[in-house]
């Protein structure tokens, strides 16, 4: 019923110069793993095994990440090292790929209408790798979470978090009416608001299931704060139209868009999963 994933990983990740400078940010790695592999091994655990990226300039590096490296798996073919490359074997071999590009840097809301040639008309997922979110213990991953919903509802669904109202002007945050423990019908939302003019303190992360309708919606929605097209004035277009779900997952989200969740998210991932192995 839903297959498809997007992955929006077209911007350019100021906050990393000089290191992305060259380097795209979805690829820096927490510990030995890239942050956008993170990203695609919850959504394949969510039955997400078409993958679509929008990409941009210089991001061709993404592209080779989920391919094979001839050279590279000739050289280490029977040794210890071979090993290392399970993880992403995996990946490869459970999921399809396809990569379109944004041109311009316009916003979210931009880039997610840049994936329609991906999608089609289906529902689909949406992974912002800059967020890292991994599962409460022996639980499920975000995106699995939130599938299960949409199979209830069949309606577009958006993670939410609660934040401290300091960071508040950061997020894109809701307004709603709760329909069941951490389930809320969204009645408004505002783009990083400031603290006073906040509805809540409930935050939008980066996952999200979109109907197809969105697309047409987001043709219509004019540039927004910074002159970008923002997803979340799509989404209360298709909240007043319909419905319009908030979901507060369960599982510990890391903020890798900036050095210091980057750094948190390492220390946590290698202290509690690498060392394990």
């Amino acid at each position: 019923m839903i297959q498809k994933c997007l992955f929006p990983v077209a911007g350019y990740g100021t906050r990393f110069l000089p290191a992305t400078k060259s380097m795209p940010k979805e690829i820096l790695p927490i510990v030995n793993k890239p942050l956008v592999q993170y990203g695609v091994e919850e959504a394949i655990q969510a039955g997400l095994v078409d993958i679509g990226m929008v990409t941009g300039r210089g991001k061709r590096s993404i592209e080779d990440h989920f391919d094979v490296n001839y050279e590279l798996e000739h050289q280490i073919s029977g040794s210890d090292k071979e090993e290392y490359l399970t993880s992403i074997r995996e990946v490869m071999d459970k999921a399809a790929f396809s990569f379109t590009r944004q041109v311009e840097m316009r916003g979210l809301g931009d880039a997610i209408l840049n994936g329609k040639r991906l999608i089609g008309d289906e529902p689909f997922g949406v992974v912002l790798s800059d967020d890292l979110c991994l599962p409460a213990e022996d639980g499920e991953g975000v995106m699995a979470q939130m599938v299960k919903l949409f199979k209830q509802f069949r309606c577009s669904i958006v993670a939410i978090q609660e934040v401290p109202d300091d960071l508040i002007h950061k997020f894109g945050v809701i307004e709603g009416e709760q329909i069941k423990d951490g389930l809320f019908q969204v009645t408004g939302m505002v783009e990083k608001p400031a603290r006073e003019e906040a509805p809540s303190n409930l935050a939008i992360i980066g996952r999200y299931i979109l109907t197809p309708d969105i697309f047409d919606i987001i043709e219509d929605t004019p540039p927004g704060k910074n002159g970008e097209v923002q997803i979340t004035d799509a989404l209360l277009t298709q909240a007043k139209n319909g419905c319009v779900l908030a979901y507060k997952f369960k599982g510990r989200r890391f903020d890798c868009g900036s050095v210091e969740g980057f750094v948190e998210a390492t220390n946590h991932v290698y202290e509690n999963i690498y060392k394990s192995k």
